[in-house]
């Protein structure tokens, strides 16, 4: 459903009939499922306390990283291991990355990478699962059959009326990502595209003349409901179901919002900082949304878009096998926007004070395979080097979070192909988000067949990261 569809109802119906069913549709509600509604809506303000003005940023890498090409260098191991990049110091004592990442290496002191994290999935679909919801699944349906963070951050907080949205996303799901049985109020708003080309609108807070004046109507229709509702339930209790109506009305009618959106507020020197394409506007717009209130934003970093590159050497995302693109040509094109980016956030988040009201996590599903492959590509035609899926080890940077900071967690063996120290699951990073928002992460939901799920199977929060 989109955030229109959640405040318009479809077709020409008038005010009498919409009125007519709203009657109906409350007749069909028993005493019973009302009460379990409130239930509901107490449940999750109880799992959650009352410090709910954190909020976490996770720039999401579709595909996989290479962790052996950014945060995790293998120097020592043999040439068909270690690749054709080289280590550079950061400004943290005994931290290396990559050398394609110089800007990073400034900011070093304000990050900490995360080297022993795995599981056991290497399908995308299933990895992406296993990584952002913490069960493990044999489906290959690229909508996850369990909620995944950003969904349950979302109804955990969906009693917060900020005037920004809850859940904001770049795109309406991960591949592997979804709401499941908490259903789609718990999805995000959605803002595609590059906020930062000339022109660029929200559309979702953008109205017509024709909108607006049905947008005038629904407020009629709310308060006739308002009325209805204190006429038929003196209790109170129905007060939890229109709570999405209101929330969508008030995006719609929010000043806050539309601010929120309008990276015209930003200076020059700010947005060129974060870099004048579609990565860097949207880690500015993630910072501005998490500043602004909204407790959860996901930005997706897949296809660059940098214009001049050899089109049949690079891939859309960052599944570089040797069919799918030339390494080493894909990581000099994508990575100096990606470096940029990300850095110019998390500079930001110290620089403005957020650094302990926001978490930023920037990761994939997985690593890849330590053994680089050297194939003909699909596109090229010609043999090019690669790394295929490998969830044995991979690499998470983190930021923030009030947290202590310019750390390496954990490793990996002498060839990168296994966690070693410190070994970890995604379920531990996941624990360590909810906890810093204060979610309790043994909050039970039904799923559809009625039983109780909770938040997280297992895992507990990384000790370092506390």
């Amino acid at each position: 459903m989109s955030p229109d569809q959640s405040v318009f109802c479809p077709g020409p119906l008038s005010r009498r009939s919409f009125l007519e069913a709203g009657y109906l549709a409350l007749g069909g509600l028993g005493l019973s499922d009302l009460l379990r509604r409130r239930a509901l809506a107490d449940s999750i303000r109880s799992a959650t306390n009352s410090n709910d003005d954190t909020a976490v940023i996770f720039i999401w890498l579709l595909g996989g990283p290479s962790h052996m090409e950014t945060y995790d260098m293998k120097p020592n191991a043999p040439s068909d291991y270690r690749g054709q990049l080289n280590p550079i110091a950061t400004n943290a004592p005994g931290i290396e990355i990559c050398e394609l990442l110089p800007l990073h290496a400034r900011v070093a002191d304000k990050f900490s990478i995360i080297r022993s994290i795995s599981h056991e999935d290497s399908q995308h679909a299933r990895g992406s699962v296993r990584f952002l919801s913490g069960r493990k699944t044999q489906s290959v349906n690229p909508i996850s059959e369990f909620p995944t963070v950003g969904p349950i951050v979302s109804k955990m907080r969906e009693h917060r009326n900020v005037g920004v949205p809850n859940y904001v996303a770049s795109s309406a799901r991960a591949y592997g990502g979804g709401s499941a049985y908490l259903g789609e109020s718990s999805m995000p708003f959605v803002v595609g595209g590059n906020p930062g080309a000339p022109g660029y609108s929200v559309p979702n807070l953008s109205l017509s003349n024709g909108l607006k004046n049905r947008l005038d109507d629904r407020v009629e229709l709310l308060k006739a409901f308002d009325k209805m509702r204190k006429d038929i339930d003196l209790n109170g209790s129905m007060e939890s179901m229109d709570d999405i109506n209101q929330q969508a009305l008030g995006l719609l009618t929010s000043e806050k919002a539309r601010l929120a959106f309008d990276l015209t507020q930003e200076s020059d020197a700010t947005r060129d900082r974060y870099g004048r394409h579609k990565w860097g506007q949207r880690a500015l717009l993630a910072r501005r949304l998490v500043e602004a209130g909204s407790s959860f934003v996901t930005m997706y970093m897949n296809n660059p878009d940098v214009p001049g590159t050899q089109k049949n050497r690079i891939h859309s995302n960052w599944d570089i096998h040797a069919i799918n693109g030339d390494l080493y040509y894909d990581l000099g094109v994508r990575m100096p926007p990606f470096d940029r980016a990300v850095s110019a956030l998390i500079e930001d988040i110290y620089a403005r004070g957020l650094n302990k009201k926001v978490l930023l996590v920037v990761s994939g599903e997985f690593g890849r395979t330590p053994r680089i492959t050297v194939q003909p590509g699909t596109k090229s035609k010609v043999m090019q080097p690669g790394r295929d899926h490998w969830p044995g080890a991979m690499s998470v940077l983190v930021s923030g979070g009030g947290a202590p900071m310019g750390q390496v967690i954990g490793s990996t063996t002498a060839k990168g192909e296994y966690a070693k120290d410190n070994k970890l699951d995604p379920n531990d990073l996941l624990a360590t988000v909810y906890r810093f928002m204060g979610i309790d992460q043994n909050h039970e939901f039904l799923d559809r067949s009625g039983r109780p799920m909770p938040i997280l199977p297992h895992g507990a929060p990384i000790r370092e990261l506390i």
